[in-house]
Formats: structure tokens, sequence, C-alpha cells
């Protein structure tokens, strides 16, 4: 899983598997879902994402992650 964000679209997008989106879907106002060709989401898309989200904390929660060698 993948988040990234755009500072000049104020988008968010969280890319949730490595596969091609085929089909989009806005689920609510500035919320798109991005489904691959089985049917399966893939990804989901924030728009005006500084103003929906605080931007500036991201906590994880019983995920597990494996800590990454600093370099």
């Amino acid at each position: 899983m993948k988040i990234s964000y755009d500072p000049e679209t104020d988008s968010l997008y969280i890319d949730l598997l490595a596969r091609t989106s085929t089909e989009s879907e806005e689920v609510s106002p500035g919320f798109v879902i991005d489904y691959d060709s089985e049917g399966c989401v893939v990804g989901i898309e924030i728009d005006h994402a500084s103003r929906r989200l605080d931007l500036h904390e991201l906590t994880l929660s019983k995920i597990p992650v494996e800590q990454q060698p600093q370099r």
C-alpha cells in the first residue's frame, strides 16, 4: 500500500494494490474509488485533502510493518 499527496492539486491517493485501474466511481463528492478489471478496489482518491483530513498525522494500528534499514 502506498499513500501519496500532491500539494498542487491538494489530492491524496491511497494505492491499495499494484494493479491498473480500469473503472472509477465517485462515491461521495471528492471521494473516488478505483477498481481493476475484476472489480477489486485498487485505490482511493480524496480531493481537497487538506480541508478534509489532518495531513500532519498518520497513525498505524496493529499493522505488521517491517522497519526499513536506515541509510
